[in-house]
C-alpha cells in the first residue's frame, strides 16, 4: 500500500461534495451549520451511505469496501450502544467481529474502558449509564477495534459542561497517541481549537475552508465560523473584513466621530459574555453584527430587544483578507 493517511474526493449526490487530505496522527475538526453535510461525510466514510469518487485510507479506497472491512471506528452523538449487552460486551463487539476470541476481546474491552475512566462500569448495560458514561463506552468501542480512521460525530453533544470538559481532556490524551486519522464533528469552538490540528469547514454541502485552527479562527470564511469564534465578518466580493465585538461602539443616535464604518439596526438579543454583555444587532443592510459592552453601558443605553441603535467601528480595527480552501491570505487593515 502507498499513500498513508486519508485522501478524500467524494460526492453524495444532492448532499455533499468534499475533497481534502489528512495525515496519519492528524485530528481534523469538521464544523459547519446544521445541514452542511457533516454527518453525511461521516456516514459515507463509515459505509452507511453510498458515495461516488474515492476515499483512500493508507492506500485502500474505502468506497470500494463493505463497511465491516473498512477499518473505521465510529462513535455517533446518539451513541447507538447495544441495549442488551453490557459495556464490556459492547466494546468487545468490534474485536469479536474480526475473529478475536472472547476472552482476549473482553480483556481488550476492559482495558479501553479503564483508560476512559469507566472500567468499574464494565458489567452495566447502557440503560444504567449516564450520558457521559455511555459516551465514554461508545468512544471505547470505536477505539477497541484498532481503527485506522476514527469518526467522532458530536461526542460532547448533550453532556453538561463539567462532564464534557472531563471527556474532552481524556479524549485529547488518547488522540495524541492515536496514529490513525481522526475526524471530529463538532459545534463547539473549544473542540476545534484544542483537539484538532486542522479544521474542515463545510457549508451547503461543500468545503468552504480547510486550514489550521489559527487560520480558520482568525480568517473565517463563513458566517457560522465567524459566530463560532466570536468575530464579525463582512464579505465584499472576494474579500472578507473582520473585526472584534470589543471594537464595536454602540450608540442610540448616529455617531458623530471619525469611524467610517457605521450601521443602523435593532437589537435582537442581549446575553452575558464573560464580564461583558454581548449585544446582537440586525442591521438595516442585512448582516447581524455583535458588540460587547459593559453592563453599566447596556443599562445606560437601554439595550433591550427591539431597541434601535447605531454601531460604529474604526477602520484601524478592521482587518481584510481573502480565503482559499487551504487557509487565508491577509490583505491588510
Amino acid at each position: 500500500m502507498t499513500g498513508r493517511g486519508l485522501d478524500v474526493r467524494l460526492a453524495v449526490p444532492g448532499r455533499l461534495a468534499a475533497a481534502f487530505r489528512a495525515e496519519p496522527g492528524e485530528v481534523v475538526a469538521v464544523i459547519g451549520p446544521n445541514g452542511a453535510g457533516k454527518t453525511t461525510l461521516v456516514r459515507a466514510l463509515a459505509g452507511l451511505l453510498r458515495a461516488t469518487g474515492h476515499a483512500r485510507l493508507d492506500g485502500r479506497d474505502l468506497l470500494s469496501l463493505p463497511a465491516r472491512e473498512r477499518g473505521v471506528g465510529v462513535a455517533f452523538q446518539d451513541r447507538l450502544l447495544f441495549p442488551h449487552l453490557t459495556a464490556r460486551e459492547n466494546v468487545a463487539f468490534g474485536p469479536r467481529a474480526r475473529g478475536v476470541r472472547r476472552e482476549a476481546a473482553h480483556r481488550t474491552a476492559y482495558g479501553w474502558l479503564e483508560r476512559l475512566g469507566v472500567g468499574d462500569l464494565a458489567d452495566r448495560r447502557p440503560g444504567a449509564l449516564s450520558g457521559g458514561q455511555a459516551q465514554r463506552v461508545a468512544i471505547a468501542r470505536a477505539l477497541a477495534s484498532a481503527p485506522r480512521l476514527l469518526l467522532l460525530d458530536e461526542p460532547m453533544a448533550g453532556l453538561d459542561v463539567g462532564v464534557a470538559t472531563g471527556l474532552r481532556l481524556e479524549l485529547a490524551q488518547h488522540l495524541r497517541a492515536f496514529d490513525g486519522v481522526t475526524l471530529l464533528v463538532t459545534h463547539d469552538a473549544i473542540d476545534a481549537l484544542t483537539l484538532a490540528g486542522r479544521v474542515l469547514v463545510l457549508d451547503e454541502g461543500a468545503v468552504a475552508q480547510y486550514g489550521t485552527p489559527h487560520e480558520v479562527s482568525q480568517h473565517p470564511a463563513t458566517d457560522h465560523v465567524a459566530r463560532l469564534v466570536g468575530l464579525n465578518v463582512l464579505r465584499e466580493g472576494d474579500t472578507f473584513r473582520a473585526f472584534d465585538p470589543t471594537a464595536v461602539a454602540v450608540e442610540t443616535s448616529a455617531p458623530s466621530g471619525s469611524a467610517r464604518n457605521r450601521w443602523r439596526g435593532r437589537v435582537v438579543a442581549v446575553s452575558p459574555h464573560g464580564h461583558a454583555l454581548r449585544v446582537s444587532v440586525r442591521t438595516d443592510e442585512g448582516p447581524e453584527l455583535i458588540a460587547d459592552v459593559t453592563p453599566a453601558a447596556a443599562t445606560e443605553l437601554g439595550l433591550v430587544t427591539g431597541r434601535v441603535v447605531w454601531l460604529a467601528v474604526k477602520e484601524t480595527s478592521v482587518r481584510a483578507y481573502s480565503v482559499g480552501s487551504g487557509g487565508a491570505d491577509t490583505i491588510g487593515t
